[in-house]
């Protein structure tokens, strides 16, 4: 009954604050002291007025309306405190009240405890309704299960949420390797972002396999940052001290967000305008690596702005192992910066507009003389998040990118002492899109959810290809896509301690103005244009959760979801080279189709000193895509990306938090994964080997001890078991476990110093076979040191 509390004092006694930007005035605390100081010494010279004689009188109720008895109500003010609980009708009394305005504060058992700041009136004749809803294991705010704010606890128990305290005492450099230490996270190969190729980076979540173009859709602020072109992520782009937190949702998702989220959706949310300020953080570390991001934001009136900016490089290290090296084998660096501004500007008291700009560029050495790559990355963003009253809430986002990409391949001799040329790789890409997301509450205990996308990119890889070191041919091969969808969604509260979520899309993908066209260079020839058919399918994605909350300990979820990812236009039209292994495209791939399920509870202990939290699924993907081993020569590997007939991936993940004490936590990760190829018509021999890059069992752990006025301490590890690098499991990657360790210590005025270091053990391990063997990072070090003004 929140609605009609709120309705019987309107202006004296609101409902809880809603989550926003903060003040306007948090950049004027000195300004503003010196205001209200006069008015501060002034009222200590007016007499306090006091009521006398009040009787305030309510009844407590949960979200059904069946009143809630035995719950305790707390009346607090300045100067008179008391307690009672509510009789078998939900009622409650306190006489004679000596104040005019008070705190009430109502808790009962399996239920979230609900604050009041309120006005009393004497003789008031209206009595208080209150509402008080089931409690959770967890009452975070999360926006990406929903696409609109829910707790987390009414979230799948695979919903996670990672602060930035918890980032940032992390010891891993990079956010994608932050992020891994989610069991189910990771990248399409297991090396670092700081050395892999671009084109490797895609999310696999649960063992799904990215196959280099991610499966998983990743977000900041509502924007994709999944290349548009090929899929992948250039994880580069969000600086470490613009994240405010990251939202992993583990479950196929196409059902709220379209193609994209076949495999779940990571989300970064930023820092936001207010309180306003700048953070920094910077390092420096062995391979010369410096690293320097920055954060800052502010209001002014009406208008606020965000700027977020890094700058990172790194030499790098040689990836091949040491006994196969050759004259050609150099380090694998990068060196890459961003910039992000935002500027917005508030209407009325919740409504916002705002306008956002990011440029990116990147260049890379891929370990050889000639291998290398570079990107060139603009996009803009316009966007409004409105409050409409009663008609709802209205989210709108609108954006356009434009880019380049470089890359270079080559053939390398046995013994690794010469290479030739093969590739020279130019990939221009632009995209456009948008969407709106409507959200309103139907009654009191139903959510409608309503919107739409739209995407269309248009792409084409142009590849001057060399035979011998000999310019060949010239080859152009590309074409446009476009995604349209619509989804809504129904979130029910079907019950005090039952939450019913159903959601539903349809999306339409074409492909379109297609063609393949080859020019020949030596011998000289006619160029041979070949126009690809243009196509279209549409895809049905449904999603049915529900949620039940046992008690103020124990909560349960379980769904059951379809979602589809339509093929990039990288994997339609792109070819590339790893070492001595050609990946070709393929024109006429389908869209995967993934049907699955999960059923998972969280159960926390000990005043949630101890959070427990398990869930099994399982996966099935019609479609889905590969590389495919088509010829096998002792100079080069021929693959072609194909739709298998159907891959499976059943499992279970749990994890562990315990609380030590108020400074000490201890956490665990595990996830078993059995992800196999289930059925190839095209080759039999396929089916029940391993799906590429898929290990069956991940652990992680990490321990932080925080004392802010000493020393704060983490250790954090990562063991990863076997997996193979190939779609015929000839070339496995062993098992391996890596420890990091971080120190730092506040020295006042906002500025911390740390330490950290990443495969403290320097074990040796394997991220990739073609066939040659390539190294994972080993271990490096850094000291740093950040700064906030003021404390954000």
């Amino acid at each position: 009954m929140r609605a009609e509390y709120n309705e019987l004092m309107p202006s004296r006694c609101p409902g809880p604050p809603r989550a926003g930007r903060g003040s306007a005035f948090s950049g004027f605390l000195p300004r503003l002291a010196w205001a209200v100081l006069p008015l501060a010494l002034a009222a200590f010279a007016i007499p306090v007025a006091r009521a006398q004689n009040i009787r305030i009188e309510g009844t407590v109720r949960d979200s059904s309306g069946a009143v809630v008895s035995g719950a305790r109500v707390e009346l607090r003010t300045k100067f008179y405190s008391a307690s009672v609980a509510t009789g078998v009708s939900g009622q409650f009394v306190f006489e004679n009240v000596p104040e005019s305005s008070g705190t009430l504060v109502v808790t009962a058992s399996g239920f979230r405890q609900e604050t009041r700041v309120c006005a009393f009136r004497p003789g008031q004749s209206s009595p208080l309704e209150i509402t008080v809803e089931p409690a959770t294991v967890t009452q975070s705010v999360v926006v990406t299960a929903a696409r609109i704010p829910i707790s987390l606890g009414d979230s799948p128990s695979s919903d996670l949420q990672l602060d930035r305290n918890g980032l940032l005492s992390t010891p891993a450099l990079t956010v994608p390797d932050q992020l891994k230490q989610v069991p189910g996270f990771s990248l399409f190969r297991r090396s670092s972002s700081r050395t892999a190729n671009p084109t490797t980076q895609g999310v696999s979540l649960r063992g799904l396999g990215a196959s280099g173009t991610s499966r998983a859709l990743v977000l900041e602020d509502g924007i994709p940052l999944n290349d548009p072109f090929g899929g992948w992520v250039y994880w580069g782009r969000v600086p470490n001290e613009s994240i405010s937190s990251v939202e992993i949702v583990q479950e196929g998702a196409s059902s709220l967000y379209g193609s994209d989220a076949l495999a779940g959706v990571v989300q970064f949310l930023t820092r936001p305008a207010s309180p306003g300020g700048i953070s920094l953080g910077a390092s420096y570390g062995n391979q010369n690596s410096p690293d320097l991001s920055v954060s800052a934001g502010g209001e002014k009136g009406r208008w606020e702005a965000t700027f977020g900016g890094g700058v990172f490089h790194t030499d790098g290290y040689i990836l091949t192992p040491e006994a196969d090296r050759g004259s050609v084998d150099t380090k694998a660096g990068v060196s890459d910066s961003i910039a992000d501004l935002m500027v917005g500007r508030k209407i009325g008291a919740q409504s916002e507009l705002f306008a956002r700009g990011w440029y990116f560029d990147e260049s890379r050495n891929n370990g050889t003389v000639l291998q290398t790559n570079d990107t060139r990355l603009g996009q803009g963003a316009l966007g409004a998040n409105l409050e409409l009253g009663t008609v709802g809430s209205l989210t709108l986002r609108f954006y356009g990118d434009a880019q380049t990409y470089h890359q270079s391949f080559s053939a390398i001799s046995p013994g690794r002492n010469s290479e030739s040329l093969t590739d020279l790789q130019t990939v221009p890409a632009q995209s456009v899109g948008g969407g709106a997301v409507w959200s309103r509450s139907a009654g009191k205990r139903q959510t409608l959810v309503a919107g739409f996308d739209e995407q269309e990119v248009i792409g084409v890889s142009q590849d001057a290809l060399f035979s011998n070191g000999v310019p060949s041919r010239d080859v152009f091969a590309g074409g446009r896509q476009r995604t349209v969808g619509v989804f809504g969604e129904d979130l029910i509260q079907i019950a005090p301690r039952w939450l019913l979520t159903a959601s539903a899309r349809f999306d339409d993908w074409r492909n379109f103005d297609s063609s393949s066209l080859r020019d020949p260079i030596e011998p000289p020839g006619p160029p041979a244009n070949t126009p690809f058919a243009n196509r279209s399918q549409n895809a049905f994605s449904p999603r049915l959760g529900l949620q039940h909350q046992w008690n103020s300990h124990i909560s349960s979820s379980a769904s059951v979801y379809r979602a589809f990812r339509a093929p990039t236009l990288n994997e339609l039209y792109r070819q590339f080279r790893q070492g001595n292994v050609l990946t070709e495209a393929n024109a006429n791939l389908n869209a995967e189709r993934l049907t699955g399920g999960e059923s998972g509870v969280s159960v926390n202990a000990l005043e949630n000193k101890v959070i427990v939290r398990g869930t099994f699924f399982f996966n099935e993907i019609i479609d889905p895509v590969a590389n495919v081993t088509l010829n096998v020569t002792p100079t080069l590997i021929t693959r072609q990306r194909q739709n298998l007939g159907r891959t499976r991936s059943p499992g279970f993940e749990i994890d562990a938090t315990t609380h030590i004490t108020n400074r000490f936590e201890i956490s665990t990760g595990y996830e078993y994964v059995d992800a196999t190829v289930d059925s190839f018509p095209a080759n039999t021999t396929l089916v029940g080997l391993w799906v590429p890059q898929v290990p069956h069992s991940v652990f992680t752990f990490q321990a932080r001890y925080a004392n802010p006025s000493r020393l704060s301490f983490s250790v954090g590890g990562r063991m990863i078991g076997k997996q193979f690098d190939d779609d015929q499991n000839e070339f496995p990657l062993g098992r391996f476990f890596t420890l990091d360790a971080m120190a730092s210590r506040t020295v006042g005025h906002g500025v911390e110093l740390f330490s950290a270091v990443e495969n403290l053990l320097n074990a040796k391990y394997a991220t990739a076979a073609t066939p040659v063997l390539q190294l994972g990072l080993p271990i490096t070090a850094r000291f740093g040191f950040r700064f906030e003004f003021p404390s954000r």
